[in-house]
């Protein structure tokens, strides 16, 4: 029966194939797939991941680079009745095995590559019931629900083929409304492992149709999916497209210049990236016909550098710019319209539609215009908090008090709003600036590092004694990560090249330390007895500058 409006997930696809099944949904290199054809894979995959046993909320992990397996997974879950975990492929084992871990995925969905590279973790991972390969083995027999080779010496974890899920039988799915969960991002958090943040069908939903809006996002779009689809940002070209009935592109890029090349190829109209990439592609050559239809880019994962949104808008000066901020937690949450980029360049704009964002003091009272506060969101699209962590749920996701805007005293029950951590201010005509972060994240390549989980795998290489991380502003990175640390005991120097060769095997290539500088012991530590982050990097950067200047 088809779907009246999109309140689940799913319904996206299937409101879209009902207006249009024979328009074009997704591109991955030579393969497409209609609205059709993707809404009767989504559907025979939920039925194939039915017939696995996967139970209602349970969780689908999917370790895949951007395919079309990778969309029509991510859509079937939560159409069976599941929850879908995306994630990052550039991700190592380590890194794998503490998700699939931390939310006990039921099901993996990987490549024959993959898999093998996650046998030393798959052990310790004992919710993990069975592993899908999209590319199994030659020789591989059986069907959806059947074992097939053991992925591990548990006798009831196996690997089954993908293409087995299309043909099971059809069967009822788990009753979901729109408030259950549908999703968990994992997102690196100021201290420790990274948090997986949980989010419902009305959370991607409305946030789909809010972006679709202020993007203006119609059905003859042709959106290029550049970013990772386990980022928010990176998932929601697909959730806006899908929404509008438009197609996207799915880019696998090696070099700057292959998204170039994508752009132009497949006349993209929207491109959503982040200013790292941006700052790389400022400094290629265009081909003309971009400009010709590309309609709109957008950036998210920190701030537009002035000088690459000039660039950007030398390039392409038919297009408009969306200068957006957002955060995982409450998927986005302000964007500076086009018309307001050269009158408040440095603005991140007002909330985009169907959210507030507060800005508030300590004590919960709102600010008055231009004074610095805490933003704060709140609306249909604040997540349902971090999964199984209910201290950083509890520091990130509070209660609105009385009296806050929306808040009546006579409302009786409660209503939480993300409280984001990140400092801004709001003008008399109620546009926002950013000032800067109150945690120690560091903002890399569009990533939110976790300097505490730099220096956790630091440690377990046992190359240093003590150490600590933290991020220094880079004109193309947005920011740098520098190390500094100490010889392991024993020793009297630090092998810093065997210190980065074993990081490289440990840490995605955004995590990479820039720079690692050697320091006798042990290091200084601040009054609660903890190393001083804070003053270690103060000292650095001014001898840096001192430096430069002699």
């Amino acid at each position: 029966m088809p779907a009246l409006d999109s309140h689940l997930l799913p319904h996206l696809i299937r409101c879209s194939a009902d207006r249009d099944p024979a328009a074009p949904a997704l591109r991955d290199g030579a393969r497409s797939l209609t609205y059709g054809e993707l809404a009767t894979q989504v559907e025979a995959v939920a039925n194939g991941l039915l017939s696995l046993g996967l139970g209602r909320a349970e969780r689908v992990g999917i370790y895949l680079d951007k395919r079309l397996e990778t969309v029509v997974a991510s859509f079937a879950a939560p159409a069976a009745g599941g929850v879908f975990v995306p994630i990052n492929p550039i991700l190592k084992a380590e890194q794998v095995g503490f998700i699939l871990r931390d939310c006990d995925v039921r099901v993996l969905i990987t490549t024959r590559d993959r898999w093998v590279t996650l046998q030393p973790v798959l052990a310790q991972c004992p919710s993990l019931r069975q592993v899908v390969l999209v590319d199994p083995p030659a020789e591989a027999g059986g069907a959806a629900g059947t074992v097939g080779t053991s992925v591990s010496s548990g006798p009831d974890r196996a690997w089954v083929r993908y293409a087995d899920l299309l043909d099971a039988p059809a069967r009822p799915a788990h009753r979901v409304i729109d408030t259950d969960m549908v999703a968990i991002l994992y997102t690196s958090g100021s201290t420790g492992r990274p948090k997986g943040v949980v989010l419902s069908h009305r959370n991607m939903v409305a946030g789909a149709k809010s972006v679709a809006s202020y993007l203006g996002n119609r059905a003859d779009d042709r959106l290029l999916a550049a970013l990772p689809l386990s980022f928010d940002a990176g998932f929601s070209q697909l959730t806006t497209a899908f929404h509008s009935g438009a197609s996207v592109t799915l880019l696998n890029y090696l070099m700057p210049r292959d998204v170039l090349k994508a752009l132009e190829r497949d006349r993209i109209t929207g491109l959503t990236a982040v200013p790292p990439l941006y700052i790389q592609l400022t400094q290629l050559e265009w081909p003309a016909a971009i400009n010709e239809h590309l309609r709109y880019f957008a950036n998210t994962g920190g701030r537009m550098p002035r000088e690459t949104l000039g660039l950007l808008r030398q390039r392409l000066p038919s297009a408009q710019p969306f200068l957006m901020y957002g955060l995982t937690e409450a998927f986005r949450s302000t964007y500076l319209p086009p018309e307001e980029v050269d009158r408040r360049p440095d603005s991140i704009g007002k909330a985009i539609p169907n959210a507030e964002i507060l800005v508030l003091r300590e004590d919960g009272t709102p600010c008055a215009p231009d004074e610095p506060g805490e933003l704060v969101h709140r609306g249909a699209l604040v997540g349902m908090g971090y999964w199984n962590d209910a201290e950083k749920t509890a520091e990130r996701y509070k209660l609105l008090p009385a009296g806050t805007p929306g808040r009546e005293a006579g409302l009786q029950l409660p209503e939480y709003a993300v409280f984001s951590g990140d400092t801004v201010r709001m003008d008399a005509e109620g546009f926002l600036y950013f000032i800067g972060r109150r945690d120690e994240m560091i903002k890399t390549s569009g990533y939110r590092v976790s300097p505490t989980e730099v220096e956790e795998i630091l440690y377990a290489t046992q190359l240093v004694g003590e150490c600590v991380a933290f991020g220094v502003d880079h004109a193309s990175l947005g920011q740098a990560i520098q190390v500094i640390a100490t010889p392991p005991a024993g020793r009297d120097a630090l092998d810093t090249q065997a210190l980065l060769a074993a990081c490289r095997a440990r840490m995605p290539a955004y995590m990479m330390p820039a720079g690692v500088h050697a320091r006798s012991g042990p290091l200084p530590r601040n009054p609660n007895g903890k190393i001083d982050r804070k003053l270690l990097s103060t000292e650095w950067i001014a001898a840096l500058e001192s430096d430069a200047k002699s």
